[in-house]
């Protein structure tokens, strides 16, 4: 196809392949920056990170294993849920089960909770 000559529908830079650990690391503010006047700035930073965590999950990329331990922090349930789903397929079995016994009793919303309850690390390295 040939490129958009049109500046409304060109592709902005900063959105072409980005690296999935530097989208981890966005936070509200750099999440509507970098989308705005975009549809995925209509799900909002908490369901972006969601779904960058299951793909960060996915990817057998074991370098996004601190990025993702960040997120276990997240006010938002369904990041922190998704956090403990990546960590459970990323996470060596030792270090899973650290964060499982420090972070697991303290988390107060049941849908997390039974993430660290379910999750078992499949992956190890």
């Amino acid at each position: 196809a040939a490129e958009a000559r049109e500046t409304r529908i060109k592709a902005v830079e900063a959105r072409v392949s980005p690296r999935l650990a530097d989208l981890l690391t966005l936070e509200d503010a750099s999440f509507r920056a970098l989308f705005a006047k975009s549809p995925v700035k209509r799900i909002g930073v908490a369901r972006f990170l969601r779904n960058l965590l299951y793909a960060a999950g996915k990817s057998e990329d074991m370098g996004l294993v601190p990025l993702i331990e960040a997120r276990l922090a997240h006010p938002d349930p369904v990041v922190r849920g998704a956090a403990v789903w990546a960590l459970g397929r990323l996470a060596t079995a030792e270090r899973f089960a650290a964060l499982r016994q420090t972070l697991g009793p303290a988390e107060d919303h049941p849908e997390v909770q039974a993430e660290w309850s379910a999750a078992p690390p499949t992956t190890y390295c």
